[in-house]
């Protein structure tokens, strides 16, 4: 392959890469994997540290001696998530491979990637908290300051008041969030770091609250593999029974998303055997951990 189309192949999958964790609404959690590190192919590893506690300091004998305790949580990836696309090699030549291809895939990702990323991620904390009775229950348009605070107290309790907690609130919930007295007049905007760029965010007694499109608030969800009957047009929808997420209140640090890998492949039509066309292969393979630490600290309302 050209080196040229190396690099092109090379420059949209760091652009795809920084699209996926800054539109998407869970993607700060990207920010939490830092420390993760891979053995094999789809296990990786994320450690945690444990101390003995404070003791009595003693004059004749000095300080008494405490424990560190190491351990590495090992997890396994379950979404390993492709397409191929092909551009026909006439309509490139009337606008540019590069321009072209950046277009199709940035709205790819905009629109179909972004989406599945949220929704897999919010419904795996919510199972957690439905798993663990970690709910609050309460009608949003008359009882929502009441729901809130129940679970921002819950949260905290669980994790301690030092940490920084985040909401993820659908559309209902939003809505009476802004009509609610003892909500909206706390409203204030500020800064909220997610993949190397500030945003700005409606907060309320330093949570913040980031609101989320219904279709990405479900507690379960069907994730087609785009080639079984009925599945053939990919992406997701709600499954049977699922339940839809209200309110997902969680410290930011609860969860870490690791991707393994997020690549594009480049075929020019001279190596495509298919078809006189470019041919493009994206595959995202990641997971969503939630800290063992932190699970007592994710509550949900659902409905």
């Amino acid at each position: 392959m050209a080196i040229n189309t190396i690099n092109l192949a090379s420059k949209m999958t760091g652009a795809l890469d920084k699209a996926v964790v800054q539109k998407a609404v869970t993607g700060f959690f990207a920010d939490n994997a830092l420390r993760a590190k891979f053995v094999g192919a789809a296990t990786v590893l994320v450690p945690s540290m444990e101390f003995s506690g404070l003791g009595s300091y003693d004059r004749d004998e000095g300080f008494t001696r405490g424990a560190i305790t190491v351990t590495n949580e090992s997890y396994t990836l379950s979404m390993d998530r492709a397409r191929s696309f092909q551009l026909d090699a006439q309509d490139c030549d009337e606008i540019g491979v590069t321009g072209l291809a950046g277009q199709v895939m940035g709205e790819f990702v905009s629109t179909r990637v972004v989406p599945e990323l949220d929704a897999y991620c919010l419904s795996k904390l919510a199972t957690l908290a439905s798993d663990k009775s970690q709910t609050v229950t309460g009608t949003p348009a008359s009882q929502a300051y009441e729901m809130f605070t129940q679970a921002v107290s819950d949260a905290q309790s669980a994790v301690g008041y030092d940490e920084e907690l985040v909401a993820f609130v659908d559309s209902g919930m939003w809505t009476a969030f802004q009509t609610t007295e003892e909500l909206s007049r706390q409203i204030t905007v500020s800064d909220f770091a997610k993949g190397g760029m500030n945003t700005r965010v409606k907060s309320i007694n330093d949570v913040a609250i980031l609101p989320v499109s219904d279709s990405r608030m479900k507690s379960k969800y069907t994730f087609y593999d785009g080639v079984t009957s009925e599945q053939t047009a990919g992406g997701f929808a709600p499954a049977a029974g699922a339940k839809s997420i209200g309110l997902l209140v969680l410290p930011r640090r609860a969860a870490s998303l690791v991707k393994k890998t997020e690549t594009v492949r480049i075929f020019d039509p001279e190596r495509n055997l298919n078809a006189d066309a470019w041919k493009f292969d994206y595959r995202l393979y990641y997971d969503l951990f939630i800290r063992k630490s932190m699970e007592g600290g994710v509550i949900a309302y659902l409905y």
